[in-house]
């Protein structure tokens, strides 16, 4: 097991060439957040104009789920063409794909243009993650993290702007065109400052294709057994799911077609226990994909109100992730020990105040509101940096490429899985049969009250990390 490093300043981060390296991988994840915070805003004006409720957390779960595809294709795609290639193929696709959805005339057209969105988007988050260990020093790389991550903060104050205000002009098909002049600015600055990155030696292994589609398929059977009214159904495929990844586990062995680094899948290791705690930190997360609606169907807000209100998740994740970022030894396992425990209160909090229509009718109770959603992702932020910073330096030797590429499949993966979960909770609590305000009311109860069980579990797990030292893989 390597010691963690100690951190470096920011000012070591933010100057010289590191500068110019710092706002090329940046803008990788900023667009990405960017584009995920307009799409959460205006998805519920989306639907008011072409339909598909019952799919509405398809467009997030088809999203991720091909982001998971890009992601592990990343790698490969860094060995043969390159940081500067790799990037610009990453911006090409994801600009198609926004063009589809600004001409989506119904919800299936709208899902396909996500599922391209996500390819081109996945590559660009696992590069700018990737890439971090290879232009930056190990110093810098809890900085480096916190830097990318901080990424959603500035997608905090942008996506939901760009999407509410296209959405309370009656003009959301607008907001996917605004994304094109961002992607052909963060070209240019890739053309110019990634050109002289070397990427590491192309490898004769190949992605495991197999694996992958593994991948897909467990989130989208969950998906799919989410829109049956039946519980039995929404049961099979919630096991079905789970089995497939079960499955996964056991045939990623092949040392030249590894999908995620040794021990990935056993909580007898270090980076078992990282992974399981990664999955579970999003999963609390990925409940805001819901919050625009419950806060537009209940509360009565508009689009671009209620797209601020849910970017207090991202935002409290930023706060969290650049001020836990500066810490380290005991430091930094207090905080993240104590993570958890902020989610689970504040998902709670929200459990009990969401159904109330009348919470929103004052100011105490906008401030109370906006605290527990921003509690949810302060308490993932505090420790982040250092979670994946131990992902990084918990990696058998020579699997240190694989393990950066697979913090984002993970994080991805997890956040395709929850999204479809989530989709299943809301759709048998009640938002679409009986739906309205009635149906939105109980979805949220028991959305964020069954979301909160994923930071008590977060809590058990975290003392294998800070406390006695898991198996380390051979």
């Amino acid at each position: 097991m390597h010691p963690a490093p100690q951190s470096a300043s920011w000012a070591q981060l933010l100057k010289g060439r590191n500068a110019l390296r710092s706002i090329a991988l940046a803008g990788g994840v900023g667009l990405h957040a960017i584009n995920v915070y307009i799409v959460t805003t205006i998805l519920p004006t989306v639907i008011a104009d072409i339909g598909g409720l019952a799919f509405y957390a398809w467009s997030t779960t088809l999203f991720v789920v091909t982001s998971i595809i890009g992601s592990t294709l990343s790698a490969r795609l860094l060995e043969r063409l390159g940081a500067r290639r790799a990037f610009l193929l990453a911006l090409a696709v994801f600009a198609a794909g926004s063009a589809l959805c600004a001409a989506a005339p119904n919800m299936t057209v709208l899902l396909a243009g996500r599922s391209v969105q996500g390819f081109g988007g996945g590559i660009l988050f696992a590069l700018s993650y990737a890439l971090i260990r290879l232009v930056f020093d190990e110093a810098l790389w809890p900085r480096a993290m916190a830097m990318v991550s901080g990424m959603w903060g500035v997608a905090t104050l942008c996506g939901p702007a760009i999407g509410g205000v296209f959405a309370e002009l009656g003009h959301w098909r607008w907001a996917f065109w605004s994304l094109l002049p961002v992607v052909a600015l963060l070209a240019l600055i890739v053309i110019r400052q990634l050109g002289s990155i070397v990427a590491p030696a192309p490898t004769r292994s190949r992605p495991p294709y197999g694996l992958i589609a593994c991948l897909v398929v467990s989130v989208l059977v969950v998906s799919t057994a989410s829109l049956s009214s039946q519980l039995l159904w929404n049961l099979l495929g919630i096991v079905a799911g789970l089995a497939i990844a079960v499955l996964i586990a056991r045939l990623d062995r092949h040392p030249e077609r590894r999908l995620l680094p040794t021990g990935s899948y056993s909580l007898g290791t270090r980076l078992g226990v990282l992974y399981a705690m990664m999955c579970l930190l999003i999963t609390a997360m990925t409940s805001e994909i819901f919050v625009p609606y419950f806060l537009q169907q209940i509360h009565g807000l508009g689009p671009l109100a209620a797209g601020y209100m849910t970017a207090a998740m991202a935002a409290g994740w930023t706060l969290g992730a650049l001020f836990g970022a500066g810490r380290s030894g005991e430091a930094a396992e207090r905080l993240m020990r104590f993570g958890p425990a902020v989610i689970v209160v504040a998902l709670l909090a929200l459990a009990l105040m969401t159904p109330q229509a009348h919470w929103l009718h004052s100011a105490a109770g906008v401030a109370s509101y906006c605290l527990a959603l921003a509690g949810v992702g302060l308490g993932i932020g505090l420790g982040w940096p250092h979670l994946l910073t131990r992902v990084l330096s918990a990696a058998r030797p020579g699997e240190e490429n694989l393990a950066s590429a697979s913090i984002t499949t993970v994080q991805l993966y997890a956040t395709a899985l929850a999204a479809a979960l989530a989709g299943l909770v809301s759709n048998g609590a009640g938002l679409v049969d009986p739906g309205g305000v009635a149906g939105a009311q109980n979805a949220a109860a028991w959305l964020f009250g069954l979301f909160a069980l994923a930071p008590v579990l977060t809590l058990l797990l975290v003392w294998r990390i800070t406390g006695t030292p898991a198996k380390v893989p051979a």
